[in-house]
């Protein structure tokens, strides 16, 4: 029997400030409303956010559309081989007037951090942004400082161009909740880009759409979305299909578990429902899992790229039947 709820008033107020960014969002990026519902869906999951893709598409042009959209602190970095992990975190400096060392917040001390072309930093730097990104706080000099709630960090790279770039490792991807990749816009959506960008940015006419205060209110929304126990099994299912399959030499973590079942509760709230179904989770799959695993020598050999496997996956295990709440 399929289940049916009463939507809560909150989560109406959530639909419709989401409703809000993303109309803001698409009057800069064109055509790519899958992949602004993605973002969304993201930022409500408490997540982070991996945007890869080729040169020009638009990666960063999304991460700024949606840090405008938002009134709240933004900062963006630029990561470059000689950024330092103090150039981020912040670093501690010596008084002379007070004769006591004081911290100096770095820009990572924000509600939306913009980290573009994160892999021409090095490992070293990357690293920085381990602790905040899974812990939501930073610690310099034995000192831990926390960080404002909502936080996300929207990064950037082109895995085309290799030359000069450190790739992130295992350990940093998996602190991503997903990765997207913009892809080529339709022909249709490029010829209005010509009109739109040809005489002057759209973002600069971007204003803030949403308070802190009211995205702080949308993510608590979404943290009352219900999840059955046959859904968590079934989300324990595929992650688990993925350490077994012989495609894949590394399969995903608990930490993948977890972070599909809250981005499959945003999903399922920015879509008018207070419960999650099979589908949420079916539709998270390649973009929450796909960046987390490695394939094996032999499906790199027949070109089965992960986003395959897991689409494969996905067809086989068993999904758990409609149950009443």
């Amino acid at each position: 029997m399929a289940v049916t709820h009463d939507v809560s008033p909150q989560l109406d107020d959530l639909v419709v400030t989401a409703h809000r960014i993303r109309q803001s969002i698409e009057s800069v990026i064109e055509g790519k409303s899958d992949v602004i519902r993605l973002t969304l869906t993201v930022l409500l999951a408490e997540g982070h956010l991996l945007i890869e893709d080729v040169p020009g598409v638009g990666k960063t042009m999304l991460a700024k559309a949606l840090a405008r959209s938002i009134d709240c602190p933004v900062r963006r970095v630029q990561f470059t081989p000689d950024l330092l992990p103090s150039d981020i975190t912040g670093v501690s400096a010596y008084n002379q007037q007070t004769r006591e060392f004081e911290f100096k917040p770095g820009p990572v001390f924000a509600n939306i951090v913009v980290g573009d072309e994160i892999n021409r930093a090095s490992p070293k730097t990357q690293s920085a942004l381990l602790e905040c990104m899974e812990e939501q706080q930073v610690t310099v000099d034995g000192a831990t400082y926390r960080l404002d709630s909502p936080f996300m960090v929207i990064a950037t790279q082109n895995p085309i161009e290799m030359e000069g770039t450190y790739p992130l490792p295992e350990a940093q991807r998996d602190r991503f909740t997903a990765r997207i990749a913009m892809g080529y816009p339709a022909p249709s959506a490029e010829l209005e880009m010509l009109d739109v960008h040809g005489a002057a940015s759209p973002l600069d006419k971007l204003e803030p759409v949403a308070t802190t205060e009211e995205v702080q209110a949308l993510i608590s929304a979404v943290r009352g979305v219900y999840v059955s126990q046959p859904i968590k099994k079934y989300a324990i299912d595929l992650v688990t299909a993925t350490r077994q399959s012989p495609d894949l030499r590394l399969g995903a973590s608990p930490r993948s578990t977890l972070q599909l079942v809250r981005a499959a509760r945003a999903h399922a709230a920015l879509a008018g429902r207070d419960y999650v179904i099979p589908d949420d989770l079916q539709e998270l799959c390649v973009p929450v899992l796909a960046h987390r695993l490695l394939p094996s020598i032999e499906a790199q050999g027949q070109r089965r790229p992960p986003e395959q496997v897991i689409a494969d996956l996905v067809r086989r295990v068993p999904v758990p039947e409609a149950q009443a709440r």
